[in-house]
């Protein structure tokens, strides 16, 4: 790009930008009002249609068979304005987003705080984040030129004519003007309210407009001027102590009126420090410093901390009152493998790494994360609960029944809300990156960063010897099965017409077993028997006992007829328990084979022919030349053991 076309960029954003821009009366504002009656809407108001302006998405579950088994026939709304930067974490954003509705008309909500609560690294604060950026990058909000609150316009309405311009302009009148305005209004303009001026502004964190933020404040110094401004020092010998010209209004709540007013770790300040959210929540008002009079306040206040400080929090029974305008928002660990997997390959391609990744590796690290996030359960292994929160569907080993997800969940209501954070699995794919001398990663290195990065964590053995456990034996084990699986598909030419063929015939055989009807061979035109031993062959694969095959069949059959009706495609992919049994009968066609092909050093010519071929195979489905020769050794030595 030349010079020329970012002169040309520059200048077209300036013209773009006065076309936005406004100065003029409290007339002239009225007649843009009268135009666009959404013009003078309240915070939350604003925050709303922020969120839901870039367009919503409501699921249809019937639709997609994987979300269906996550969430049943819960309605799940997706919002664009999150759908870039949040993964597995849908049900509460809906519930972020419920609150913001509600307040939106004026509800209890609208007097309310947001807080939200959860583990480190759950995504608390880069929600708070999306929600500043989404302020930053509005259009501008109209202000009462000068003021110090950036006040809505329409608090120069006296209140005896308010409801006729209200039935005018088609808005709702609410507020009152700062100490500041109304000086200026009596003493500047003889309360001439309609030459007032006003003037477009916009919000930024940085100069303190319209977003407030209040850090944690060091117990011994907790001044209440952080939130609602001062008296101003120097002027106290100029003007009388009760002269609004003495207040500098230029605390948290002050400069976040209109926008937001973000307490950080909200908890760890003494409760005293927290009261300025009583008024600023149920009467919309917060204290004058010095003497003046309570001030209106028109804003979204948002507070996070962790559990630990939540639950010392609303254990004293004096913080009832603030405990009373808190609506609590959990903000668990993701628990969905595909979702946790997006998370990181988010961060990584924000980062300057250029070294391959090799398939499964994020995959292996996202596994050890959720695996830590579990609870242990009565009726599933850890590994299996998290197949089936991914929306895989499990049937019990040699049972037809399915587990049901929501008596899962049920067992455990705190799940996701302890385990290991997005920042260490990050930490030990970074240091996995940086230590890497072939500009390439693959699960084996990335096991091998996480067993160095736990033996290292500040917690207790037994915990340490569990999360050792999890990557050592049940996240190893997983990926001996996925590696063992790809060397396979590899191996086979034409797999996929392969799986769907014993797909298709084991749909054939297992309907006529069950209709008790004859199946038609397509070469012969002879009426045969369905085979039971073929069936058999396939369903033995995934632990179905000769007992529970009849269900089995019964099951397959009725669940392709449900996808058919419902004008889904079928295929082997469709339903997880026969996907998973007839891709272990094709392992099991060729596991001899494999393992002759890969220990093999000194192979014959066809050997070496078919080594080559799954070589080229892997390297079409995501592997370079490095990271496969490391997983095939890894295959070597660790597969197919006799």
């Amino acid at each position: 790009m030349a010079i020329s076309d970012i002169s040309s960029i520059i200048l077209k954003d300036r013209e773009e930008r006065k076309s936005v821009d406004f100065e003029g009366t409290f007339l002239d504002y009225l007649n843009l009002v009268k135009e666009n009656p959404e013009i003078p809407v309240l915070a939350h108001q604003r925050m709303y249609n922020l969120i839901t302006g870039p367009g919503v998405e409501t699921v249809n579950t019937d639709e997609n068979p994987r979300l269906r088994r996550i969430y049943g026939n819960d309605v799940i709304k997706k919002y664009s304005f999150f759908k870039e930067d949040f993964f597995g974490i849908d049900q509460t954003i809906m519930k972020i987003v419920r609150y913001f509705h509600s307040a939106s008309m004026s509800g209890e909500e609208s007097r309310q705080v947001l807080y939200l609560v959860g583990p480190v690294g759950a995504g608390k604060s880069s929600i708070m984040e999306a929600l500043k950026r989404a302020l930053e990058n509005s259009p501008p909000i109209y202000a009462l030129k000068g003021c110090p609150m950036r006040e809505e316009p329409l608090h120069l309405v006296p209140k005896h004519l308010r409801n006729r311009f209200e039935e005018i302009l088609n808005v709702k009148i609410e507020g009152d003007l700062c100490p500041i305005c109304r000086y200026r209004l009596k003493n500047e303009f003889n309360g001439e309210y309609e030459k007032f001026p006003v003037e477009t502004v916009n919000f930024s964190v940085r100069s303190r407009k319209g977003i407030g933020v209040v850090p944690p404040v060091d117990p011994n110094n907790q001044d209440t001027s952080v939130l609602i401004g001062s008296v101003d020092i120097s002027k106290i010998d100029l003007y009388p102590e009760d002269d609004p010209r003495v207040l500098s209004l230029n605390g948290a709540f002050n400069v976040g009126n209109r926008g937001i007013v973000e307490f950080i770790e909200v908890f760890k300040n003494e409760t005293e420090y927290l009261h300025t959210m009583i008024t600023a929540t149920q009467e919309k008002s917060i204290p004058s410093p010095g003497k003046g009079s309570m001030i209106y306040f028109d804003g979204i206040i948002l507070a996070h901390s962790n559990e630990a400080e939540w639950n010392k929090f609303k254990s004293d029974h004096t913080n009832e009152a603030i405990l009373d305008r808190i609506v609590k928002i959990e903000v668990p660990y993701c628990l969905e493998l595909n979702e946790e997997v997006k998370i990181y390959e988010k961060i990584l391609k924000k980062s300057k790494f250029k070294a391959h990744i090799s398939p499964h590796t994020i995959e292996v690290a996202s596994m050890f994360a959720i695996l830590t996030r579990l609870a242990p359960s009565n009726k599933v292994d850890l590994m299996t609960k998290l197949k089936i929160y991914n929306g895989e569907e499990i049937v019990e080993k040699g049972n037809m029944r399915k587990v049901d997800i929501s008596e899962l969940r049920e067992e455990s209501s705190r799940e996701g809300m302890t385990g290991i954070s997005t920042r260490f699995i990050m930490k030990a794919l970074d240091t996995t990156l940086s230590e890497s001398e072939n500009e390439c990663i693959n699960p084996i290195s990335v096991m091998e960063t996480l067993v160095k990065f736990v033996k290292e964590l500040a917690i207790g053995q037994e915990e340490k010897e569990r999360y050792l456990r999890f990557i050592q034996d049940s996240v190893r084990k997983e990926y001996n099965k996925m590696l063992e699986k790809e060397i396979t598909k590899a191996f086979i030419q034409g797999y996929r017409e392969q799986a769907e063929s014993l797909f298709n015939n084991y749909l054939d055989h297992a309907e006529a077993f069950i209709n008790k009807t004859k199946i038609k061979d397509m070469n012969t035109g002879e009426e045969l028997e369905p085979d039971e031993k073929f069936l058999r062959s396939i369903e033995e694969q995934i632990g179905i006992t000769e007992s529970a095959s009849k269900g089995f069949r019964s099951d397959v059959t009725a669940y392709m007829f449900f996808v058919m009706r419902n004008g889904g495609k079928l295929d082997y992919n469709c339903y997880e328990p026969l996907k998973e049994a007839i891709e272990k009968k094709l392992t099991s066609s060729v596991k001899e084979l494999s393992r002759i092909v890969t220990q093999a050093r000194v192979r014959d010519k066809e050997q070496s022919e078919k080594f080559n071929a799954m070589v080229e195979e892997m390297k079409k489905n995501g592997y370079c030349d490095h990271c496969c020769n490391v997983v095939l050794k890894y295959a070597a030595n660790n597969l197919w053991r006799d």
